[in-house]
């Protein structure tokens, strides 16, 4: 992932694969209950709605370098980590309450992480670690550790390979994939960049390659691999299949944003499309937000004093997961192959105030059963404040909810409080300040079908 670079060089291509895939909306797919609405999601892409905020670790050749595009003709000793620690990385990250960490395990440049088969240009031709080194092996073990789920970053494109624009670079690839999704445990996300061809050093051509990249990459095929070798790994990019990219690199979701989409297929900007989604689109297909918490992706000294802020972080939680998407948090390790002390603090602030607001709410209910009612009323405990609303509908039924109001009881009279349109997995509305009241009232306003609410929490916001 990189600053400037567009996803939407994937849409065409895996547009084609997400179109074949099943809609998951048959009666009886989770077990009793009523019949979906619409498409919905899938067991791995439920799994992956549960994770909420997630890490990502771009760490590399381009580390040691100062750059944040690597040309794939750097010496594979420059990558010299001494001080690497997997499990001081994987605690950094779940200071903040990240639940899933991505691996960039080959960026661009082509630099492998770990000592694949495939190619010399990876850890394997460094003397960190006598060549022994693996850093995808010791970043998905700290993971399991740390009750933290590991995903992948394997770019397309490799400004390395001479392979690369031919037939056979396609096989390596998948060969590469196959090494990453067979020897390093259980895979929760595949994640690919839309960077692809361009200029490289490709075996020493030293020139601009271009691709089709609506063929070239047969992506339907490799698609089928993942799922096959990882039944349980989502597929991002700008078209899913499984996940759709929110297109931005802010960290922002639209507002609504649907977990509903339909993909277009071509070479237009469909940022607008992709960051809201398509309201009772025909794939479940919802929106990662990805952003860095420096201005760059790779760690670079002179970007210390411009780590995002604790109260930064919060902001982005409620524009991305509180929307329903999920927040991707691009966390790089230092050169010493640490997580920086800077990022470390606003990461463990974040993590607080997290859990400090949530986790303990000042009134909350999970209407459960077919009877599940349109308008639900909290008592409020005496002399109590709330600031955060947090709702979810149960998305194993489709996305319902198209409207709702929030009201509090003052005096004997409902006043309003907030609106919002799209729920799905979460709607979380921080107010401009606390507000009290006797009661809270949730009404469902406006739905597709009869919405399902699975929770309406009330709470009072930590300070920041």
């Amino acid at each position: 992932m990189d600053i400037g670079v567009t996803r939407r060089g994937f849409v065409a291509g895996l547009a084609g694969a997400a179109a074949s895939l099943p809609a998951f909306a048959q009666r009886g797919r989770f077990g009793p209950g009523p019949t979906p609405f619409g498409v919905a999601p899938s067991a791995r892409q439920l799994a992956w709605h549960q994770l909420e905020a997630t890490a990502f670790l771009h760490f590399g050749i381009a580390t040691f370098t100062d750059k944040e595009w690597g040309y794939g003709d750097d010496d594979p000793n420059l990558f010299q980590p001494a001080r690497f620690d997997a499990d001081a990385i994987i605690e950094g990250l779940a200071a903040a309450n990240l639940r899933g960490v991505v691996l960039t395990c080959k960026h661009h440049d082509g630099f492998c992480l770990w000592p694949t088969k495939t190619t010399e240009y990876s850890v394997r031709a460094s003397s960190w670690r006598g060549g022994q080194g693996d850093v995808v092996r010791d970043i998905a073990a700290a993971a399991r550790r740390r009750n933290m789920k590991f995903g992948i970053n394997l770019s397309p494109w490799d400004r390395n390979s001479a392979a690369y624009g031919t037939p056979a670079y396609i096989n390596i690839y998948r060969q590469q994939l196959t090494e990453l999704l067979t020897n390093y445990g259980p895979v929760f996300e595949l994640w690919h960049d839309g960077a692809n061809g361009g200029d490289g050093y490709y075996g020493g051509a030293r020139e601009k390659r271009t691709i089709d990249k609506r063929t070239y990459y047969d992506w339907g095929n490799t698609c089928e691999l993942v799922h096959k070798l990882q039944p349980d790994a989502v597929i991002f990019s700008d078209a899913g299949p499984d996940v759709r990219w929110v297109g931005n690199m802010r960290g922002i979701a639209g507002d609504p944003c649907w977990a509903t989409y339909d993909p277009t297929a071509g070479d237009d900007d469909h940022s607008q499309e992709l960051a809201t989604g398509t309201e009772h689109g025909t794939k479940w297909m919802p929106a990662e937000c990805e952003v860095s918490i420096r201005p760059g992706w790779f760690w670079h000294a002179s970007e210390t004093a411009r780590v995002k802020t604790p109260r930064q972080l919060a902001n982005l939680y409620y524009l991305s997961a509180g929307r329903g998407a999920n927040l991707m948090l691009s966390v790089p390790p230092t050169s010493d192959g640490l997580i920086d002390a800077a990022d470390v603090g606003s990461l463990r602030g974040f993590g607080d105030y997290l859990r400090q607001t949530f986790g303990s709410p000042v009134a909350a209910v999970t209407p459960r059963g077919p009877a599940n009612p349109q308008v639900v009323v909290l008592d409020l405990p005496p002399d109590s404040q709330f600031n955060v609303v947090r709702i979810r509908e149960e998305i194993r039924f489709g996305q319902r909810i198209e409207g709702i109001t929030v009201e509090r009881l003052e005096n004997e009279t409902w006043k309003p409080v907030a609106t919002a349109t799209s729920v799905g997995p979460r709607r979380i509305i921080r107010l401009p300040e606390p507000v009290s009241g006797s009661k809270a009232r949730l009404t469902v306003t406006q739905a597709s079908a009869r919405a399902i609410i699975s929770e309406f929490a009330l709470f009072r916001e930590a300070a920041l």
